[in-house]
């Protein structure tokens, strides 16, 4: 019997009660499929924050490297000033584990009502491919006041480094820049992984970018798909700009397989993807290093308003569960996960957000036995 070690990071707001039924579920998993895994749970968040001051610490971050999965909660807390959880921690790992995919499936699961006018569920069923370490949101720019300025800027990762020295002089009452950087190295990498899913998929996978506008920054990425894409000459290709392939996961979701996008362009579309499926308590997200330590979570916030409540939504914190599996290597059990999920839809066995009554623990416990079921 195959045993994995896990981190486990509830989190702030609803993050411990939706992980609670999460671990449940993949628990359960593992005993219908023959395998253990092995938690150890970790205090981050506004707490420890407020306590101590610390988001996270190096300490930390080396002791969560050992592991090659994260079960994250949720993120957030009135308290603590926008941001500052989000990027201190959030952000942090997914650098320090240098987590270069960000994995959103776009499924339309049976008895889910979708916004898009007569579409079903065989229409929608894609996956977005966001590259997640570089683009915009490196973190490198500045505010500028009028008059002269000197900006040293460095961009730090195991890929690269780059410094950028910056003088500006200008006479604008004050202006604002952000650096936007795309590498090849960067760019191949998570492509690579886009086709080879694309293969075990529909075999067709489509670029998301802005290359008439930005011409240098996507101008690389564009040479780098046309690059990748002879070493997978079974995969149909084709590219959308960020604006018309918004217009087209709306009007014909059908057309799309698996989506590759730089960080920024695939941070927007996803919200638009959680949309079309149902929702953003049906949303999970991975953040992946296929060789290292790898996150995944919900996509919605902490909703501190209702910890301790017993009435938040767990089903996105548990699909988000069904990726770490299928990142594993344990794909039937995460297939068995999402069935399960899809077969509490049709029973009505859901939180009142979806028209149900169930409460948290409910909803864990119910997909526990269909789960064992099989």
């Amino acid at each position: 019997m195959s045993t994995y070690k896990a981190a486990c990071m509830p989190g702030d707001g609803i993050g411990s009660e939706i992980i609670t039924e999460g671990r449940k579920v993949l628990d359960a998993a593992g005993e219908k499929f023959g395998f253990d895994i092995d938690w150890t749970e970790y205090d981050t968040g506004a707490e420890k924050y407020l306590k101590t001051g610390e988001l996270i610490s190096e300490d930390d971050l080396k002791e969560l490297k050992k592991f090659p999965a994260i079960y994250f909660g949720a993120i957030g807390d009135p308290r603590v000033k926008t941001g500052i959880l989000e990027k201190g921690i959030l952000l942090t790992m997914r650098f320090y584990f240098d987590q270069y995919i960000n994995l959103r499936p776009i499924k339309l699961l049976h008895g889910v009502e979708t916004p898009l006018a007569n579409k079903k569920p065989e229409d929608i069923d894609f996956v977005v491919v966001r590259e997640n370490t570089e683009d915009f949101y490196v973190g490198i720019g500045s505010r500028v006041k009028a008059g002269k300025q000197h900006d040293s800027l460095e961009v730090l990762r195991d890929l690269y480094s780059v410094k950028f020295g910056i003088d500006v002089d200008s006479d604008a009452d004050e202006l604002a820049y952000q650096i936007g950087v795309v590498s090849r190295q960067g760019s191949k990498r998570v492509m690579e992984y886009a086709f080879r899913m694309a293969e075990s998929r529909k075999k067709k996978l489509t670029s998301v970018d802005k290359a008439n506008v930005l011409t240098d920054v996507y101008g690389l990425w564009r040479d780098v798909f046309e690059e990748t894409k002879k070493g997978f000459p079974d995969v149909t290709t084709e590219y959308n700009f960020v604006d018309a392939v918004t217009m087209w996961f709306v009007k014909n979701p059908e057309w799309f397989d698996v989506v590759v996008t730089p960080n920024m362009f695939g941070d927007i579309i996803t919200d638009l993807g959680a949309m079309i499926q149902g929702g953003l308590g049906l949303a999970p997200g991975g953040n992946i290093n296929p060789k290292g330590t790898s996150m995944f979570e919900p996509i919605h916030g902490s909703a501190p308003k209702y910890k301790g409540m017993n009435v938040a939504n767990p089903l996105a914190t548990i699909w988000a569960g069904s990726l770490m599996l299928d990142t594993l290597g344990e794909k039937e059990a995460a297939a068995s996960v999402v069935r399960s999920i899809e077969h509490s839809i049709l029973a009505k066995a859901v939180t009142k957000d979806m028209g149900g009554s169930m409460r948290t623990s409910d909803i864990g416990d119910w997909i526990v036995k269909d789960v064992l079921r099989g």
